[in-house]
């Protein structure tokens, strides 16, 4: 009898054992794990061929925006928008009799330098499926009238904002995170750049809130969480993904009358989720 017992409690042991295997399965079919996607790798700027598969030239809406420095560049010149020893490098030089004379864009400030300006070819699209993961070292500039950026946004996809500055640089030893939800509600932290041209890691995470709505960006310096901030109806909303050195405008005029080089390097970016 003690053995017809015991061979009946192994046998409910197994029955349960085999239970909780097929529960932890289910769950796994229905919520699987997904590996990060690489978007953009590390080697974008490793060569010429390798950025452009990735990398368009000038802004998204061509070369004029808000500041002084019209972008110029393309696959056979590259005296602003240059790739050498894995870095992307965005170099402006003061020019003159710039035709037409003033930018095309508001607020149609005088151009006074020529200069570069990138976007990815695949948008920033966070939804409740997927996060991304933008990151990168950079070399920023903080003269005086200096306005260089690493940032996302919707102008020229369908309205801004949604804008998220990952790295902005107003010719100050400051950088900039900012998140804008409307033109006049925006948040923004400032921390300490160092003005010796020092690399430096630079990091977004962008993932969706529990509304489905809003987005959650915590920025990183330095591998160190500076600070979060939110994006009121970013969900679901096609961002682009710019690299620019801007002149004057926000940093201050007037700008260096000289040469200032913006350098980027093991710039990545990552989805995760479906």
């Amino acid at each position: 009898m003690r053995t017809c017992y015991a061979t009946l409690s192994t046998t409910l042991r197994l029955v349960r054992n085999i239970n909780a295997a097929l529960a932890l399965a289910a769950i796994a079919i229905y919520n699987p794990v997904y590996a990060a996607t690489t978007v953009i790798p590390s080697t974008s700027f490793s060569d010429y061929p390798t950025f452009e598969t990735f990398w368009a030239y000038l802004y998204p809406w061509g070369s004029d925006h808000n500041g002084s420095a019209r972008m110029v560049g393309n696959s056979t010149d590259h005296s602003h928008i240059a790739v050498a020893s894995s870095t992307l490098s965005l170099i402006a030089t003061p020019t003159s009799g710039a035709v037409p004379p003033t930018s095309t864009a508001n607020p149609n400030p005088a151009i006074h330098y020529a200069s570069g300006a990138i976007h990815a070819k695949s948008q920033i699209t966070v939804t409740s499926a997927n996060s991304y993961t933008l990151s990168g070292e950079f070399s920023s500039p903080t003269t005086f009238g200096t306005w260089p950026a690493f940032c996302t946004q919707r102008q020229a996809v369908n309205s801004w904002p949604p804008e998220t500055d990952i790295g902005e640089w107003k010719g100050t030893a400051n950088n900039w995170f900012n998140t804008f939800n409307t033109s006049s509600i925006v948040k923004s932290t400032l921390v300490t750049w160092p003005t010796d041209l020092s690399f430096h890691a630079l990091k977004a995470v962008l993932t969706a809130e529990s509304n489905n709505a809003d987005v959650r960006i915590d920025f990183y310096m330095d591998n160190v969480l500076q600070t979060t901030q939110f994006g009121q109806g970013f969900v679901g909303k096609p961002l682009w993904l710019i690299i620019n050195l801007q002149m004057e405008g926000s940093g201050g005029s007037p700008g260096p009358s000289g040469t200032t080089t913006y350098k980027v390097r093991n710039l990545q970016v990552t989805r995760s989720g479906s």
